[in-house]
């Protein structure tokens, strides 16, 4: 898995439409993170587990943020 970064900020005008389609594949991509992890746990792979459970953490900081933007 690409380590992330948070090299620059970029500016971007969206409709409230295009975040919830946004959001909503945000929530599909946690979910396979999810599962991700109980199989890693299952399987004592305490390194997958780490960096899908980061993964899970970022993409549900990133929904909080954009679902801030439309409520």
């Amino acid at each position: 898995m690409k380590a992330f970064s948070m090299s620059k900020t970029i500016k971007l005008a969206l409709s409230s439409d295009e975040v919830e389609i946004l959001v909503d594949a945000l929530e599909a991509d946690q979910e396979s993170y999810v599962e991700a992890i109980k199989e890693a746990r299952g399987n004592n792979n305490r390194a997958d587990v780490a960096t899908f459970t980061e993964a899970a953490e970022r993409i549900k900081a990133l929904m909080e943020k954009l679902r801030a933007l439309v409520d």
